[in-house]
């Protein structure tokens, strides 16, 4: 609704309040600065560390614990929208964003940097829970197949341009100039949410700070990254690697768990526990996870094996946009069919092949094979993780997508961002060449025994399956996925 108010303060006048291109664009300004950020920095590590004097350890912490933030922050904004209107949170994050950018643009050192890093990521995991679902429920259903294919093309499409642009910082310098970058686009964003933010109240006005959800996250979050981080300066046996991720993994599980039980979660695991959402966010976490392993482990191929400069690897990966653009036509098309889960387990499909085609890579095919593979991973990428957005919040009322965003981008970014980096030292453990192969082979083994517990999950859950009911979705009234229980054939016979 727009806002009743009088008042003639700028910020109670929404000029913009029922554009629906102003509404995408906000939603990309918010969120795809960090998302390049997270796929260049592997590419232009070396002047990062010689011009801010750190190690690799530091840099490795600071993008692990951005990651982390991001991940938080997703949770963070569930809590904090319950008391505090969309509205301000985003003018406050968004706002912070652009201070945070500038910090890290003027960063003499690691650590200045490494903070501003981490804060990016924490504002840009709340944006995505604020600034997604009035995307998604306030400009119609008849627009939701384009938004989808706005999200995924949008976010996906920055994710692979990451590279190229980590590519030429890595070969030519100049990572500064990225940073006035981002911090332009995030200034661009805020006014764009000046101008088209409507006002909104809390979802529930009176709600507590939920110390069953906020602390847990902050240590499932924070605790795996760390260790993580750690194998840049120790071994797999090492007590500071295993222990925080341990810890950390198994506080996620207890968050998760604690949330299913509880009668008003932060998050509402219960309605997603059956067999839709729950094929569809496990098949996000493989196609997330094994992604960006992929991409991670022929980055560092083709810098030590054939020794590409940094640019002419982004310039091959950049062939990622490819399958992004052709996954975001085909959300599009079947956002209203009833394909849309099959889609989502399609995506690790297109992932494995992209693994298969990297099997093959040498120094003498690498310019032929590599993009031909980024093809089929950036398709798995896009056709794996959007879909399962929808199906999780397609699967609760309109309301909740929030929420629902929420879980599902913890649970994809822990899975995404801590897989990549363990095979990677392990790759590296081993040489780069027999190394890569090895660590490719389990990445593709990961991937295929994933879809085919997933494909027998989905199987042994449904019988038939149906379009989503969007209309009676968008009323707030009810979910638009009858999804049956898990396993539920079984337990008919």
């Amino acid at each position: 609704m727009r806002s009743s108010s009088s008042s003639p303060r700028l910020l109670n006048r929404v000029p913009w309040a029922s554009s629906y291109p102003a509404a995408v664009a906000l939603a990309l300004l918010a969120l795809t600065p960090f998302l390049v950020l997270t796929t260049a920095t592997s590419l232009m590590r070396q002047p990062l560390m010689e011009q801010l004097g750190a190690t690799p350890f530091e840099l490795q912490l600071a993008v692990g614990l951005s990651n982390a933030g991001y991940a938080f922050g997703a949770v963070a904004a569930a809590d904090l929208i319950l008391r505090v209107p969309r509205r301000w949170v985003y003018f406050v994050c968004e706002g912070g964003f652009v201070v945070a950018a500038a910090l890290a643009l003027i960063a003499p050192g690691i650590g200045l940097f490494a903070p501003a890093l981490v804060m990016l990521g924490v504002f840009t995991g709340i944006l995505l829970v604020v600034s997604l679902p009035p995307l998604i429920t306030r400009h119609g259903v008849d627009r939701l197949p384009t938004t989808a294919a706005v999200i995924s093309l949008g976010l996906f499409g920055m994710v692979t341009l990451g590279p190229l642009i980590g590519g030429l910082i890595g070969s030519y310098g100049g990572w500064r100039l990225l940073f006035v970058g981002v911090t332009a686009l995030s200034a661009l964003g805020l006014t764009i949410g000046v101008l088209t933010f409507e006002h909104n109240e809390p979802l529930r006005p009176g709600a507590r700070f939920d110390w069953y959800a906020i602390p847990p996250a902050v240590l499932a979050t924070a605790l795996p990254f760390f260790g993580v981080a750690w194998l840049t300066r120790g071994q797999f046996a090492s007590v500071w690697f295993w222990l925080p991720l341990v810890v950390g993994v198994l506080t996620a599980v207890v968050l998760v768990g604690g949330q299913y039980w509880r009668r008003e979660p932060l998050m509402p695991v219960r309605p997603i526990s059956n067999t839709l959402p729950v094929t569809g966010i496990a098949a996000a976490m493989v196609a997330g996870a094994t992604f960006t392993t992929l991409i991670e482990l022929t980055e560092a191929y083709l810098l030590a094996g054939p020794r590409y400069s940094p640019v002419r690897v982004g310039g091959l990966l950049t062939a990622q946009v490819v399958g992004i653009a052709a996954a975001a036509l085909l959300v599009r098309r079947l956002m209203r069919t009833r394909w849309l889960p099959v889609m989502a387990l399609g995506g690790l499909l297109s992932v494995a092949a992209g693994g298969i085609l990297l099997l093959t890579v040498s120094p003498g095919n690498a310019s032929a094979i590599v993009p031909a593979a980024a093809v089929f991973l950036g398709f798995g990428a896009g056709a794996g993780v959007t879909p399962a957005l929808f199906l999780a919040g397609l699967s609760v009322p309109a309301p909740a997508i929030g929420s629902i965003f929420a879980l599902v981008e913890l649970l994809r970014s822990e899975a995404a961002f801590l897989v990549g980096p363990v095979l990677l030292h392990l790759a590296l453990d081993k040489g780069i060449e027999d190394g890569f192969k090895f660590a490719t082979a389990i990445t593709l083994t990961i991937t295929l025994v994933g879809a085919s517990l997933l494909v027998a999950l989905f199987a042994l859950g449904t019988d038939r399956l149906h379009p989503p009911d969007l209309d009676a979705w968008v009323t707030g009234k009810q979910g638009a996925y009858r999804s049956p229980p898990l396993l539920a054939r079984l337990r008919k016979s």
